[in-house]
């Protein structure tokens, strides 16, 4: 049985020694306070087993007394340091912090004070009685209170997390367990001996587990969410056409892989493409994580426990965030590929509209034209000059329409093609105004009221200015009613120009598409002539005088089109 006991106490004496290790290096790779209380925590477990082992069973002199009461003292510590480790996630109330700290510090001056520690063997003095008593139950107390904090944090976390949480949580109520052991034992040949050496294996065992278990034992706690997160990568990679979609698909597995309390994919320009639990309420000890990679972030808030339990699961996040930026990529060239496809339709529809209002408004002109000439050529003598003058008068309209026709496409092609130069220059707003709505408001000038409240002058081209003035009067005599009013006010280093008529107003299912080329409104496009480039011409101009043009409906009838020019 002695020998059992001993192979015991050599085996479990290598698994602190191995723990020591591995939460060093765990510390030199982490660098966090978490990683070093442990480490603290089983360096002095290491440095029990290990001097120990080379301590002399009855020490003589001095420095083998102190060297037993070094030891007794790192004993005393180890509970603590564990302790530690395990409130730098939740850190407790001062209360129990005071306590514990009193408690430590109380027991350290005793193990120094006390007058003789008994050897192997020996009968315990009352005093050395009373010092093991208070002894175990510091012990036991902040071993209990690790095992309840890690087991209560394990609840709700992911099956990794989880078990390793427990692990340690079990390990520190078995090595509670050894202690009470060790100290009721005499018989160092007993069988209780080896029940004591056996909880502190297990106890080495799952401290082991729960701080670094093999990659086996983590795949194998793995399984359950295994097969989700699978599920999602697929349907990632395979299903999601639009960024809510990928979204949509990666949340519910990032919840799952680190047990988050919120979650948000953020996309390469720095949108928020989608999120979960970001409007709730968050725990104030909310840890916020961003797992970086090219063209997405994911920006998790998870447990404090997270960073230090859930570290493969983190690195796997990392491999998720990659391959939701991969899938952004490829919806972002998928939306690039409708839109261009979207577009080539509508400028094949637009070329189709525009080869067929140009076949139409150029033909009308140019065959009224060549009839007049005609006229004129084979019945010229035969003609009154009644006659002659209503043909020259003809004439001089269909080419006036023409030649407008041509001047609009020019207009367009110059703005298509950036070649509009604007020059801003100093001009008296009420004259220039004024005239504008003259020229363009022929035969209607009373029916026009010009309301100027601005400066006299204003910094603004005076050739963008005409036409898009000259556009918009227009289209307030052709498509809607009288009086019309233009109105003129500086706003904020803004010269706002509004032109309002009485007329019924755009049809509400037009106003989206109200400045696009050859859109026309409703039932005017059967009782009124034109091109349909009018809005398109204006608000294209005001673009290149980095101003805008907008629609306005009027109530309880009417239209405004407002311009807004820089003139600083």
């Amino acid at each position: 049985m002695s020998t059992a006991a001993g192979v015991l106490n050599d085996v479990t004496s290598v698994l602190f020694v191995l723990l020591a290790v591995v939460t060093g290096v765990q510390w030199l790779r982490r660098r966090d306070r978490a990683a070093g209380w442990i480490a603290l925590t089983f360096l002095t477990l290491g440095l029990i087993v290990t001097v120990g082992r080379l301590e002399p069973a009855h020490p003589h002199g001095f420095g083998e007394h102190l060297v037993t009461r070094l030891l007794i003292e790192l004993l005393v510590l180890f509970p603590f340091l564990l302790y530690r480790f395990a409130v730098v996630f939740d850190p407790p109330s001062r209360g129990l912090r005071l306590v514990v700290l009193a408690f430590t510090a109380s027991l350290t001056i005793w193990t120094f004070a006390l007058p003789t520690i008994p050897t192997t063997g020996q009968s315990w003095p009352a005093a050395f009685a009373a010092y093991v008593v208070v002894f175990v139950v510091h012990w036991a107390l902040l071993s209990i209170v690790v095992a309840a904090r890690l087991w209560r944090a394990g609840l709700g976390r992911p099956s990794v997390a989880a078990n390793r949480m427990r692990m340690l949580a079990f390990a520190a109520a078995m090595m509670t367990l050894a202690i009470i052991g060790a100290a009721s034992v005499r018989n160092t040949h007993s069988s209780a001996e080896i029940t004591v050496q056996v909880l502190a294996l297990l106890s080495g065992t799952a401290f082991l587990l729960g701080l670094s278990p093999p990659q086996f034992v983590r795949s194998s706690w793995r399984v359950p969410a295994q097969r989700e997160i699978q599920l999602a990568i697929r349907e990632l990679m395979t299903l999601a056409t639009t960024r809510e979609e990928v979204a949509r698909r990666v949340l519910p597995s990032v919840v799952a892989i680190v047990g988050a309390r919120a979650v948000a994919v953020v996309d390469g320009d720095g949108r928020t493409v989608a999120s979960e639990g970001i409007d709730g309420p968050r725990p104030p000890d909310s840890e916020v994580l961003n797992i970086e990679s090219p063209g997405a972030t994911l920006v998790v808030w998870t447990s404090p426990y997270a960073p230090f339990f859930g570290d493969d699961e983190l690195r796997l996040l990392a491999t998720l965030a990659a391959l939701v930026g991969i899938a952004l990529d490829r919806v972002r060239l998928f939306e690039q590929e409708r839109e261009t496809r979207l577009a080539l339709e509508r400028a094949n529809e637009v070329m189709t509209n525009f080869v067929a209002l140009a076949a139409h408004e150029l033909r009308t002109p140019v065959t009224a034209i060549n009839g007049f000439i005609q006229t004129i050529n084979h019945l010229g003598p035969r003609l009154s000059e009644t006659q002659l003058g209503e043909i020259r008068l003809a004439l001089e309209q269909q080419t006036g329409r023409l030649a407008q026709l041509v001047e609009q496409l020019l207009d367009l092609s110059r703005l298509d093609a950036a070649a509009v130069e604007v020059r801003p220059q100093r001009v008296q707003l009420r004259h220039e105004i004024e005239q504008t709505v003259r020229s363009a408001a022929q035969g209607w000038q009373s029916d026009v009221e010009v309301d100027v409240a601005s400066p006299d002058d204003a910094l603004v081209d005076p050739v963008v200015l005409d036409r898009i003035v000259t556009n918009l009067v227009t289209n307030a005599f052709r498509y809607g009613e009288p009086p019309v009013r233009v109105a003129v006010r500086t706003i904020d280093d803004y010269l706002r120009i509004a032109v309002e008529d009485a007329g019924p107003g755009v049809p509400p299912e037009l106003e989206d598409t109200l400045f696009e080329r050859f859109t026309r409104a409703g039932v005017a496009r059967d009782r009124v002539s034109g091109t349909g480039l009018g809005l398109a011409i204006a608000r294209a101009y005001a673009l290149a005088h980095r101003g805008d043009l907008r629609y306005e409906r009027v109530r309880p009838r009417g239209s405004r089109f407002v311009i807004e020019l820089p003139s600083p």
